[in-house]
């Protein structure tokens, strides 16, 4: 492979665009697209536990509801929640934990909702970028924003951000990757297939400095949010 399908060199990622305040009703929002691909979240809270007795009298409880909408893939996905949203929800929550001080909201939830409207690979990844951020902008006590990105193993060269056409090609390993930037530490690391050490090393290297460039994009973001509310 001496280019990828759609020009880009191996380290570029597609066009990003994030916004924030994008769902008037909820207590922070955003979106975050990369590519074709576009997530919208949307979070809750902290508000009461539902029901009750499953409130943690030390911390908050984080949940995270992920769906793919029917229309955002040609091939047309059955509504509602199947076997997989119920997992992407459990992988996008356990990258965003690391990152909320849910110490400071006892005994209270914080639910975020992540629907993907246009998808074109990536989705758990612009998913996790877009509910950090939407997190941000409810006011939720963060130690860092988490950017998200997939790395992939294709034709025996590391990429970053994979589109669909690259994800299938046989062969390719798909690894997603969340990070947070100011931190210095990784909080999402799956491996969809086989490599090289030599080569997990590099692409975990490429996704964490593609993630600090994501992170500036949404740090933009927020910013212009409220210097616009200010104004």
């Amino acid at each position: 492979m001496s280019e990828r399908p759609d020009g880009r060199k191996f380290d570029e990622m597609r066009p990003i665009e994030a916004k924030v305040g994008v769902i008037e009703q909820a207590d922070g929002s955003a979106m975050f697209k990369i590519g074709k691909t576009i997530a919208i979240a949307g979070v809750y809270g902290p508000k009461q536990v539902h029901p009750k007795h499953l409130e943690d009298p030390e911390k908050a409880i984080l949940r995270c509801y992920y769906d793919m909408y029917s229309f955002s893939v040609p091939e047309r996905e059955r509504p509602g929640p199947d076997r997989r949203s119920i997992e992407l929800s459990m992988v996008i929550k356990n990258a965003l934990l690391p990152a909320v001080f849910v110490k400071e909201y006892p005994k209270s939830q914080i639910e975020i909702f992540v629907s993907i409207i246009q998808a074109d690979a990536g989705t758990r990844c612009a998913a996790i970028s877009a509910a950090s951020m939407a997190l941000a902008d409810a006011g939720i006590a963060m130690k860092d924003i988490v950017s998200s990105v997939a790395v992939g193993h294709v034709n025996n060269k590391v990429v970053v951000d994979l589109n669909k056409e690259e994800e299938d090609v046989e062969g390719t390993t798909d690894i997603p990757l969340a990070y947070m930037p100011r931190m210095k530490k990784i909080t999402l690391l799956q491996l969809d297939g086989k490599m090289p050490k030599d080569k997990l090393r590099e692409a975990i290297a490429l996704g964490t400095k593609s993630c600090e460039k994501i992170y500036e994009v949404q740090k933009k973001a927020l910013k212009d949010r409220y210097n616009t509310s200010g104004e």
